[in-house]
């Protein structure tokens, strides 16, 4: 017996349709970033100018005090992925008391206990891969502080500060779009757990978090003032 084989058919369905719906917005979110225009390319740009200024300092406190406030807010998430991960399992180990509250829910859709089990189980797989993604991040910029550390000094060739510059902040950028995944994936268990209460609502959900990301990712105001503020 598979998990697949728990659900209903529309249970089916509203997984595949936010399958469907995370990785084609990743994909598109990806190709739009290549092309420069979201968030996450703003501030790769301001990533590389932040690289560059920082060679010609002598004193880079500041610069490390930065790169530790990016880790804090990283570990944050990787400290609550393992919490909720923890709290899933411990839900599914008080199954009975669970799934009796999700059944009491108004307009929940009435469902087994193996579907419940099930869907708890895929919840958990997202949080997996969110932890993952952010704690991978976390490494990126563990490495990115140790090229802070043998970063050139200011009466270094500028062909060597460019250098170090460039691939410094692409490093610090990478790190960065492994976090904006973990992060998305925060988004999409939250669709998620309305797929307790009904199918439809679990797909309706999945469609307004894509919604929401788009429009933060490539069509905020957040995005005009960095690109206002940045060089092209």
């Amino acid at each position: 017996m598979t998990i697949f084989t728990l659900l209903s058919i529309w249970d089916v369905a509203a997984l595949a349709a936010f399958v469907a719906l995370w990785t084609g917005y990743t994909i598109q979110a990806d190709r739009l970033t290549g092309q420069g225009h979201s968030l996450l390319a703003a501030t790769a740009r301001a990533r590389r100018t932040w690289m560059r200024s920082l060679c010609d300092r002598e004193v880079r406190v500041a610069d490390t005090a930065l790169m530790g406030n990016l880790m804090r807010s990283v570990s944050f998430f990787a400290s609550a992925s393992v919490l909720i991960m923890g709290g899933l399992v411990a839900l599914l180990g008080a199954g009975d008391k669970a799934y009796a509250v999700i059944q009491d829910l108004p307009l929940t859709e009435s469902s087994g206990r193996g579907a419940f089990e099930a869907k708890v189980m895929l919840l958990t797989g997202v949080f997996v891969y969110a932890f993952f993604q952010i704690t991978w991040s976390l490494r990126q910029f563990n490495y990115c502080c140790i090229l802070l550390g043998a970063a050139p000094m200011p009466e270094a060739e500028a062909a060597v500060k460019d250098r170090f510059a460039e691939n410094a902040a692409q490093l610090n950028a990478l790190a960065a779009n492994s976090f904006n995944r973990g992060l998305r994936a925060y988004y999409f268990a939250l669709a998620m757990m309305t797929w307790f209460i009904h199918p439809g609502v679990f797909v309706a959900a999945s469609v307004a978090v894509v919604a929401v990301l788009y429009r933060r990712e490539f069509r905020s105001k957040t995005l005009r003032a960095l690109n206002a503020a940045l060089p092209p």
